[in-house]
């Protein structure tokens, strides 16, 4: 499987070249030449199969450079209960006989969803890095989960350091204390003076210089680097096969959604043949998602525009994976893809509605909502209330939205983001108790913080990344 660029770029080279790549050298993303799909047989032989064993088996087409007991072994490594804290590993929960359902994707060892991608790349990475004799330096932004994420997937890896951004007081505190806790050789945490976009500005900023990108080996582990996208794409044919509906039968899934990676993973799931029948896209009070699946228009928010909520992770202004989806909408057209984006880069909306590609986004099944700090505070109440359930404000947001496009006898798939214990300020707001949080994470908060503050300047970064480098020379 060879792998191309949004923005129209020829051959990117196959998965291990793109895993390290991060953007491509146009500043498009990696997409593959494809997309296979499964026949109705085939998918009912994946049925049963446990996590690892459907992972290989919807990620092996588009990694073929990896041998195949090479692959097998990387993702049973993976996905091992004792990592995720379930035989299933990702366990579908019924909320009571409400038709909604609880993919809880939030066990691993950082307590969001990120994990369950981020721990197949720490294990790839070190793979593919250690066949080739290289070391990656990571750039990566984060909101809240992804930081942490990375760098407990990149613990005690040699070959692999990280340099995370974060957007300056805006995370939860126990994000945090999850992060700044860290005290390892080759973790490097940076808080940024600005927002969440002003990080992954600066992260595709940095990839946009090749120089200064070849001489320090800068890759990605945001959801712009493919192999996350593709890892995530797994937990939907799982949650899929739990529901134990007959075969073809469509169930519906809400994604709480910032940055547009978990959900576009789904759309990648329904492209391959799994009978997704409604993606539904899960905002807050910034809701540039829900203002394009409502009115056909995409309009990035700047970062003076971009609301500090109670959901944090999706404060965000402008969501790097839409760029895939635009290009799927566009045909496959990079020059078109590319013609967007470079619009979107300017400020300027982009607008198809009345155009023949807003027939293919009402064809794509993706429809949107959104949530407020009230909405979600009542979500997290009559969820504890009616179903026992405890859970965080961004799954609330999921939760809400799912409720207003439940379609009758179709089961609706809410994705977990993340477990209350992250957002336990928010949580106790809506129900006057704290949330449980792991042995392993309490008093947090009281550890000694390693991190440092940059203002929102490439230059400045640059000059950091390059001087904690040369130290370790």
């Amino acid at each position: 499987m060879k792998y191309v660029s949004t923005r129209g770029t020829g051959d990117l080279g196959r998965f291990s070249d793109v895993l390290l790549m991060g953007l491509a050298p146009d500043g498009g993303l990696a997409m593959p030449e494809r997309i296979p799909t499964f026949t109705a047989a085939e998918l009912e032989g994946l049925r049963q199969l446990k996590y690892a064993d459907l992972a290989f088996a919807v990620m092996r087409p588009f990694i073929d450079d990896i041998p195949e007991e090479d692959l097998k072994r990387l993702l049973k490594d993976t996905y091992r209960p004792d990592v995720f804290h379930s035989q299933d590993i990702t366990p579908v929960t019924p909320l009571g006989n409400s038709g909604l359902y609880l993919l809880e994707l939030s066990n691993g060892p950082s307590l969001a969803f990120k994990d369950m991608a981020m721990q197949f790349l720490g294990q790839v990475f070190e793979y593919v890095l250690e066949h080739r004799d290289e070391r990656l330096n990571i750039l990566g932004a984060t909101s809240g989960d992804t930081g942490s994420a990375a760098e407990y997937a990149m613990l005690g890896k040699p070959r692999v350091n990280v340099f995370m951004l974060s957007p300056h007081g805006r995370m939860s505190a126990f994000q945090q204390a999850q992060m700044f806790s860290l005290n390892e050789p080759n973790i490097f945490n940076i808080a940024v003076e600005g927002v969440f976009d002003d990080c992954q500005d600066l992260v595709k900023e940095v990839n946009a210089d090749a120089e200064f990108k070849a001489r320090y080996d800068i890759g990605a582990v945001n959801s712009i680097n493919w192999a996350r996208v593709l890892a995530q794409a797994v937990y939907y044919f799982k949650a899929y096969f739990a529901l134990g509906l007959p075969a073809g039968a469509e169930a519906d899934f809400c994604v709480p959604s910032g940055n547009f990676g978990n959900v576009f993973a789904g759309y990648l799931a329904r492209k391959m043949g799994l009978p997704i029948g409604q993606l539904v896209v899960a905002s807050n009070e910034n809701d540039v998602l829900y203002e394009f699946f409502s009115t056909g228009a995409y309009h990035v928010r700047p970062g003076e525009r971009v609301a500090k909520t109670s959901s944090p992770s999706m404060d965000i202004g402008k969501a790097s994976n839409f760029e895939r989806y635009l290009y799927l909408i566009a045909g496959e057209n990079g020059e078109q893809t590319g013609a967007w984006w470079r619009a979107v880069g300017r400020g300027e909306p982009v607008s198809l509605s009345g155009t023949p590609h807003w027939d293919g986004v009402k064809a794509s099944g993706f429809v949107a909502g959104r949530s407020t700090h009230a909405d979600r505070l009542q979500t997290i109440r009559q969820t504890d209330q009616q179903f026992g359930r405890l859970i965080d404000p961004h799954t609330a947001d999921g939760v809400l939205v799912a409720q207003q496009f439940q379609r009758p006898g179709v089961p609706m798939v809410c994705l977990e983001t993340a477990l209350p214990a992250k957002f336990e300020e928010t949580v106790q707001e809506a129900v006057q108790r704290q949330p449980d949080r792991p042995e392993r994470f309490r008093d947090i908060e009281k550890a000694d913080r390693h991190s440092i503050v940059l203002p929102n300047d490439v230059q400045a970064l640059k000059t950091y990344i390059r001087e904690q480098l040369e130290k370790k020379v």
